[in-house]
């Protein structure tokens, strides 16, 4: 037999959460979830710095490597460059983290000091308090995963991608970067191209993928563009 079983068993009561009931209960309210908010955005923003950070200690490294010693295979700057994506698919999943609290923020910023500051003429109920509440109970990402990505190539990413590309078109160009290469003035493209291959990959492939992933690069750097509305980009 159970205690529920028993007749004189009374659960014990519910503490229930008590709303504000006066302007200053409220005002105080607004003011503390702000400063939440704010926290977590700028934990959230602290990650994207240091995912950035980590990306430009790659690069660096991989160019100190490789360009000051020729005996460096010019396939170390290839490996960089899918470690630097690597880091751009971590950084733009924690890019849309920090969009959702950027923007709640941005609301009270907009919405409320701005009009605190600076009251316009209003009428009818508040639509970005109905927006907010609506976030807080069903909270999702505001961007999809390419958009982000796409904002953080233009903002820092696609720099690192073409140092990384500079660097190694000037490795497998250059005889006195690359130990072993040989141009010859008459058949300047196909001998770079040759000298492109790693090890049974031949050269012509490795530029056809090394296209590929540029395309695709600038492709979404480009194709993800947005104009106009409350837009503060990072």
């Amino acid at each position: 037999m159970t205690l529920e079983d028993q007749p004189d068993f009374e659960a014990p009561p519910v503490a229930l959460a008590s709303l504000p009931v006066t302007s200053g209960e409220a005002t105080n309210a607004m003011i503390h979830y702000y400063r939440a908010e704010m926290g977590r955005m700028n934990a959230w923003r602290s990650r994207l710095d240091l995912t950035t950070n980590w990306a430009i200690t790659v690069v660096a490294a991989m160019l100190s490597v490789t360009l000051s010693t020729p005996t460096a295979h010019h396939g170390l700057v290839l490996f960089g460059m899918v470690i630097v994506g690597l880091l751009l698919g971590v950084e733009a999943r924690r890019y849309r983290f920090f969009d959702v609290y950027r923007m709640r923020v941005r609301q009270f910023e907009r919405h409320y000091f701005g009009q605190l500051f600076g009251p316009e003429t209003r009428t009818g109920p508040e639509p970005w308090l109905l927006m907010l509440a609506q976030d807080l109970r069903h909270p999702k990402f505001r961007i999809t995963f390419s958009r982000a990505m796409g904002r953080r190539l233009r903002r820092n990413y696609i720099w690192m991608f073409f140092i990384l590309l500079f660097a190694w078109l000037l490795k497998i160009a250059s005889p006195d970067l690359q130990s072993g290469v040989h141009l010859d003035p008459d058949r300047p493209i196909p001998v770079l191209i040759g000298q492109a291959a790693l090890g049974p990959v031949p050269g012509w492939l490795v530029f056809f993928s090394v296209t590929v992933l540029y395309g695709g690069l600038l492709y979404v750097t480009f194709s993800s563009r947005e104009r106009g509305g409350d837009q503060v980009r990072v």
